[in-house]
């Protein structure tokens, strides 16, 4: 489901990377249908990771549109040919073709996520190249998680404001120093599980204050995204699930003075 707190409030969007359901989380979904629309009859979004390693057809993409209510919306993890591989560089070929297979998903692709290789370090030159053919591409909300400590200077952060990138918050966070610089109104959150990254869950204590922060956000008119990949020992979904049911707890009945600190 989305939230929102009022009519000038920010969409509140929370998932997994990917959606299957596991026996132990099966309580909380209805029994009828796919897993996919099962999940999306409960949660508001679902990262495609699967899209990182392989291609998909179309008619994939189209049939998973097809599956989930208009409001449903899915964020799509760019191709390692295009992110690892080719390294930005060169890529026209393969973005066309991921953007011709992506792109059936139609209203319902809500964000591309580009994560970067730990090793690739800023280049202003290629960056801002490959930043610009991807908002040609894409008319929807692009994030982006680099892991190059010197992604998060300043000028990497000015390019990313410029182009209109969203910069991910990423727990674990690789190679930050310092805290996080958001470079647009949006807010992207991928939960990888600390301190076992991909395993460990988040506990109550921390799904509540996150569950505030996003509510605070959203009051003040920001779109939020909150993706937990902690998938290896099943813990997303039940985080995903507990933060939705903290998130009706924390939801304010009005907005703020917008003069408020979020």
């Amino acid at each position: 489901m989305t939230n929102r707190t009022h009519d000038n409030a920010g969409a509140l969007r929370i998932g997994c990377a990917g959606w299957t359901i596991s026996r132990e989380a099966a309580g909380a979904f209805e029994t009828g249908g796919s897993h996919l629309e099962r999940y999306a009859r409960v949660l508001g979004t679902v990262e495609i990771n699967s899209s990182f390693y392989r291609p998909h057809q179309p008619r994939t993409y189209a049939r998973w549109a097809q599956s989930v209510p208009p409001e449903f919306r899915f964020a799509v993890k760019l191709p390692r040919t295009i992110t690892h591989d080719a390294r930005l560089a060169g890529i026209d070929a393969p973005l066309r073709q991921f953007a011709a297979e992506a792109g059936a998903l139609g209203e319902k692709l809500g964000c591309l996520l580009v994560q970067l290789p730990p090793k690739l370090a800023f280049d202003a030159a290629v960056a801002s190249d490959f930043f610009a053919r991807l908002k040609d591409t894409f008319g929807c909300m692009i994030a982006c998680e680099a892991r190059h400590p010197s992604w998060f200077g300043e000028d990497a952060s000015a390019l990313l404001r410029r182009a209109a990138l969203t910069r991910v918050i990423a727990d674990p966070a690789k190679g930050q120093e310092g805290p996080h610089v958001p470079t647009t109104e949006s807010i992207y959150v991928r939960l990888h599980g600390a301190p076992r990254i991909y395993y460990s869950p988040y506990s109550a204590d921390y799904l509540a204050q996150l569950a505030r922060d996003m509510a605070t956000h959203a009051a003040h008119g920001r779109d939020v995204w909150c993706i937990f990949d902690n998938t290896a020992s099943g813990a997303a979904l039940p985080n995903a699930l507990g933060l939705r049911a903290a998130l009706g707890q924390a939801l304010p009945t009005t907005a703020p003075d917008p003069g408020l600190p979020a």
